[in-house]
């Protein structure tokens, strides 16, 4: 494969992992998204993880009044790590090599984040599953991905959701929403298009690292967006 992308960090949702409305973990969902990786590894690229822990628990959603913001913070990182090595086993399943690197020390099942070993792990065509967020609360996800995918040199992040891009309304509940195709960083922020959070959005921006969101429905749309075709919303410096 011709690749404009060669090192490409994965950011998907703890709720590719469940069934649509579920919680938890659907042996058939986590299989399938364990195949779709599979496939766009064969190809070649250098491709780096990084899950969320929604299926469980979002530290920013939980509303109990006897947990401390932060508390509900380090569960959701949590769930992100029991979401990781449950996606490590489906992959190594389908003989896929992983590795599972968490920002919080759990030594006892995963590896402790560390750059250069991640870099070593990538360099060896190993797929690196990266959990805990960056081990701080009132951090998402999103800007771990943003953050971990500067450091190791990513080329691109790809945030893989169940909508085939950006759109200026919620296509689930307008179906006269429209797709953006490309947006510049700040119109994502200005416009409050919710692609990822502010803080993911600027660090991407401050770097030059394009963003593109898409359906992590095909494989073969992951495969054709890596080769620099237009697949979802591609999300940059766009001259005007």
């Amino acid at each position: 494969m011709t690749a404009k992308y060669r090192r490409i960090l994965l950011k998907i949702s703890g709720e590719s992992l469940c069934s649509s409305g579920k919680s938890g973990i659907d042996g058939n969902a986590i299989l399938s998204l364990a195949e779709k990786i599979k496939h766009v590894h064969d190809e070649g690229v250098q491709l780096v993880v990084v899950v969320g822990g929604g299926n469980y628990v979002r530290g920013a959603g939980l509303k109990v009044s006897s947990i401390q913001p932060a508390t509900a913070d380090y569960m959701g990182m949590l769930a992100t790590v029991m979401n990781a090595i449950a996606l490590q086993d489906t992959c190594e399943t389908i003989g896929l090599e992983t590795r599972v690197l968490s920002a919080i020390s759990i030594n006892r099942i995963c590896e402790p984040w560390i750059r250069r070993r991640a870099v070593r792990h990538i360099e060896k065509g190993r797929v690196v599953i990266l959990a805990a967020g960056t081990g701080n609360p009132h951090f998402t996800t999103d800007t771990a991905a943003a953050q971990r995918a500067l450091e190791i040199g990513c080329d691109v992040l790809i945030k893989a959701t169940k909508v085939d891009g950006v759109y200026d309304s919620d296509p689930v509940k307008n179906a006269s929403a429209t797709r953006y195709d490309r947006l510049d960083y700040l119109d994502c922020i200005n416009r409050d298009l919710r692609v990822m959070d502010a803080t993911a959005i600027t660090l991407c921006k401050e770097h030059g690292l394009p963003i593109i969101v898409m359906s992590i429905d095909s494989a073969d749309e992951i495969l054709a967006a890596i080769r620099g075709e237009r697949v979802g919303t591609y999300v940059g410096n766009i001259v005007k």
